[in-house]
């Protein structure tokens, strides 16, 4: 029972850290807050989003290998392969954010310019639509805790 807690625990720290980094994503990524200071911010936090997603899904594989019900029964799940795929697709997402915070920190370091308010719209709309994808995946984990759809 202390493995399982302790796995519990790691994964729920890792989300937890995974929704802070990419809220504070979402709330630096303005075309009204956006100056150096925010462009440099932009590209430490979205790595340590990076860093936290590596993090829950090794927590998560973790429990799939090591917890009390055994891979067996967690790879045989639609729900967990449901997470799963919504994780890969996210995290296919957040690809196009990392490439654009980097590209305006080459920017701002080679001639200190900004990105255009337009890019910055609409880079917020896809770590916005990542934000509210992510929210999905607790949801799909209560319901495979609850036993609702598994096999």
């Amino acid at each position: 029972m202390t493995t399982e807690a302790l796995l519990a625990y790691a994964h729920i720290l890792s989300i937890l850290m995974m929704a802070t980094f990419l809220a504070s994503e979402t709330a630096l990524c303005r075309s009204e807050w956006m100056n150096a200071k925010v462009v440099e911010r932009l590209a430490r936090v979205d790595l340590l989003y990076g860093i936290s997603a590596l993090c829950v899904l090794a927590s998560g594989l973790a429990r799939t290998w090591w917890g009390i019900k055994g891979a067996g029964w967690y790879w045989s799940q639609p729900l967990l392969h449901a997470k799963v795929t919504l994780f890969v697709v996210i995290g296919a997402m957040s690809l196009v954010p990392t490439l654009r915070f980097l590209a305006w920190r080459r920017a701002l370091r080679a001639d200190g310019s900004l990105p255009t308010p337009e890019q910055v719209r609409a880079t917020r709309r896809i770590v916005m639509i990542e934000a509210h994808l992510v929210a999905v995946i607790p949801l799909l984990a209560v319901f495979l805790a609850r036993g609702v759809g598994t096999r």
